[in-house]
């Protein structure tokens, strides 16, 4: 029997920047040495170059430090969660520290050496290849050209093997390393002491190795050197680039809040005035003045006016909350209607928006590192293309070959096995497949994700934004006897004409289809409650029904009409003039014309499709049923979203999310851990950044197109790395036999590109 896992509670969470991760198997190294130390808990992101810690032992973070430079790779921690604490330690670097982002600072080293090298490689490459262009002296000149391509271009890959060799380990760059320097190093021996720099000499493709035959001078393979690098930078910048912005959802979120707000302060009289701070300089306690348009500062309860707020952020529904004193409001929301004074209760991390950064946070750091294929089959590849190459060598000499024919040999091992086509493998799918789902309307950031779409087998859908318009819309009109709805619709719009509410506006917006609007005079409105103005020389009300009830409006014959609205998912807005209740209007959030096509294609590719809103459950199986969709999760909040999602996972499940709110981050990268997540690109950023896959426009006919084409291009990727392995694999052994000059091995490997390139542009029609 196996004994129970205890789990200790944690004393601390830790977040430490690591710097100079390029592979799975640096994850896996850095995990390793933080696992280590006792009391520590450590999961490694490569996207974030982050590690997030719990400690269940006191661990000071220089020792946490100390096991990141242990490991190879250095690194700091930036904040630290005591149990307990209200507030996060932030490390703050010190003065006169580069607090630039590294990820942003090491892209941009990347392209300069991809810029310079591409622009060094091809003379080197047309001059080493195309005879006739090889002028007296040419390889004196593309050795200069080499020469920086293989040392300051190559260094990434130079400085990765070397980290990894200290520690006993191996992965591609160990591999490119030896391959370029290998090939570096004998083509300067060729050319300084082997007979190669003499001034008249040419290169001639042959299918033996020349440097066997008596006489000869040995190859030169500067080309191939170059040509490698410059070739793998390509890949390396394009991989940077879209693992850089995977911390982009954080900043995007935390832009979302007030930046100031405006602190009633006492004055030297007595009276308190307002006084405009940045958000930052906000305590618990403060009073804060919001007028109508203006984000809520930060958490806290009315203690004075009344309003709609509009709270879309946090719920993703379109219908705004009325609030009245003594009730709570959330920071970054908007106030679309009265003035409000607000008592702060909760400011800084522990703001709902901060939890909100903080579940993204913690949901992109616990995602579980997607081992490439090309680095699972080189921790067996690469050593056993080392011990090959060093048998050849060893070989050739034991049966009394010279060493020149030796070396020739071992450095033809090496050259073919040289991993061009793999590293263009998974770039070049890449860019063709997103190229065409860009084209498509969908964005696509890396290769990891591809993997995942071949497993999903549920879909959640948020409903607003996502199944629905969005956007408040009058359904239908309900008159009672002796009304005519044009009637209703007309006055009830014209009454509307000056509020800015936005279930005013969609009636409003209803009425103006039939017609100019009456005027309206005497416009009075009662936040939270309804309108009253005189149209047509009547005293119209419209709003709640209690609302015209006080007013003293009849309202009999119109409680069925509310109840079967309300029953039925939509918003009932009563209007009433000559003492009663003339009619009902209902207004709710329809669902957009090609959603219940797009959940047919979903279940189509095998995936069930389930519904998740933080809308009330009648309006959720309203939609959930004219879609087709038999699985919903209706009013659930932020924080449930991501328990959601985190709940089917643990029945085994591999999900996909579809949402397009903030109030959809943290269910977005919660299923991005083990999933898919896929944001509407009509969106907020924070949602589109938190998730893997965005689908631009509100065309919700695009995410099954979006599971499609990464299927298909995830198919693509595995053909690259089948053929880009099976040509090592059937070159190799002709290498190690002297039967592959080194030069045809270099021209058999760009053969090898360009069929897995031509394999990648077949993604042009895919959809």
């Amino acid at each position: 029997m196996t004994e129970p896992v205890t789990t200790l509670p944690a004393l601390a969470e830790v977040d430490l920047q690591v710097e100079g991760m390029t592979c799975a198997s640096c994850v896996a190294r850095v995990e390793k040495r933080l696992n280590k130390l006792p009391g520590v808990q450590a999961t490694v992101n490569l996207a974030t170059e982050s590690a997030h810690v719990v400690l269940t032992e006191d661990v000071d973070d220089a020792a946490l430090e100390a096991a990141l430079v242990a490991a190879g790779y250095g690194g700091r921690v930036t904040s630290r969660q005591v149990e307990g604490e209200e507030e996060p330690t932030e490390h703050a670097a010190p003065d006169g520290a580069d607090t630039s982002d590294p990820s942003a600072t090491r892209a941009a080293d990347l392209r300069r050496r991809l810029i310079v090298s591409a622009v060094l490689t091809a003379p080197v490459m047309l001059l080493s290849m195309v005879p006739p262009l090889q002028f007296t002296g040419w390889q004196w000149l593309v050795a200069a050209l080499t020469l920086p391509v293989v040392t300051w271009g190559a260094w990434p890959f130079h400085r990765a093997a070397f980290n990894s060799a200290r520690h006993g380990s191996s992965t591609m760059d160990t591999l490119v390393s030896l391959g370029v320097t290998a090939a570096s190093l004998w083509s300067l021996w060729a050319l300084l002491l082997g007979g190669a720099g003499e001034l008249g000499m040419r290169m001639e493709v042959s299918l033996l190795p020349r440097a066997s035959e008596p006489g000869m001078h040995p190859e030169l393979y500067f080309e191939v050197a170059a040509v490698v690098t410059t070739f793998l930078l390509a890949g390396r910048y394009a991989e940077s680039r879209s693992r850089r912005r995977a911390g982009d959802a954080l900043r995007s979120l935390l832009s979302l809040g007030a930046k100031d707000a405006a602190r009633l302060e006492p004055g030297p009289d007595g009276t308190r005035h307002e006084v405009r701070v940045p958000i930052t300089e906000l305590r618990m306690g403060d009073e804060f003045v919001v007028r109508p348009g203006e984000k809520i500062a930060t958490d806290g309860r009315v203690v004075a006016g009344e309003s709609a707020v509009d709270t879309s952020l946090l719920t993703g529904e379109p219908v705004p909350v009325e609030v009245a004193p003594g009730d709570d409001v959330t920071g970054a929301t908007v106030n679309t209607s009265g003035v409000l004074t607000v008592r702060a209760t909760r400011v800084g991390s522990q703001t709902a928006l901060a939890q909100i950064g903080r579940m993204v946070t913690q949901a992109q750091t616990g995602k579980a590192p997607v081992q490439r294929l090309a680095d699972r089959i080189s921790a067996v590849f690469v050593p056993i293309v080392i011990v090959l190459a060093i048998g050849t060598f060893a070989t050739w000499l034991l049966l009394g070959n010279p060493l020149q024919a030796a070396f020739t040999a071992a450095v033809a091992v090496l050259i073919i096995a040289c991993p061009c086509a793999l590293g263009l493998a998974t770039p070049t799918a890449l860019l063709v497949g997103t190229g065409r789902a860009a084209q498509l309307g969908i964005l696509i950031k890396g290769p990891e994700i591809l993997e995942s779409t071949r497993r999903v087998d549920t879909m959640v859908l948020d409903k607003t934004g996502t199944l629905t318009t969005g956007r408040m819309t009058v359904s239908e009109v309900l008159p009672l006897a002796g009304v005519r709805a044009a009637d209703v619709t007309r006055l009830a719009g014209a009454a509307e004409a000056g509020s800015e509410h936005p279930i005013a506006q969609a009636i409003v917006a209803s009425a103006r289809e039939s017609g100019p609007l009456p005027e309206a005079t005497g416009f009075r409105t009662s936040a939270g409650l309804g309108v009253t103005a005189t149209v047509e020389g009547l005293e119209v009300a419209v709003g709640r029904l209690a609302f015209l009830a006080e007013r003293g409006l009849a309202t009999a014959g119109a409680d069925e009409a509310v109840a079967r609205a309300a029953a039925d998912g939509g918003t009932a807005v009563a209007v009433g003039w000559d003492g009663a209740v003339r009619g009902v209007i209902v207004v709710r959030d329809a669902p957009k014309a090609d959603a219940g096509d797009a959940v047919r294609e979903i279940r189509a590719l095998g995936i069930e499709p389930v519904l998740l809103t933080g809308d009330a459950p009648a309006a959720a199986h309203r939609i959930a049923g004219e879609l087709g969709i038999d699985r919903v999760h209706a009013g659930v909040l932020p924080g449930g979203k991501r328990d959601v999602v985190a709940a089917l996972q643990e029945e085994g499940r591999v999900v996909a999310m579809v949402g397009d709110g903030v109030n959809d981050a943290a269910a977005l990268a919660q299923a991005g851990a083990r999933g898919l997540g896929i944001a509407m690109g009509t969106g907020t950023d924070v949602a589109i950044e938190a998730s893997d896959i965005t689908v631009l426009g509100g065309d919700v006919h695009r995410i099954p197109t979006a599971i499609r084409v990464s299927r298909q291009t995830l198919a693509i990727i595995k053909q690259n790395l089948f053929w880009a392995f099976a040509y090592n694999v059937a070159a190799i052994p002709l290498a190690a036999l002297g039967l592959l000059n080194p030069m045809i091995a270099g021209a058999a490997m760009a053969a090898s590109s360009v069929i897995v390139v031509s394999n990648s542009l077949r993604l042009r029609r895919a959809g």
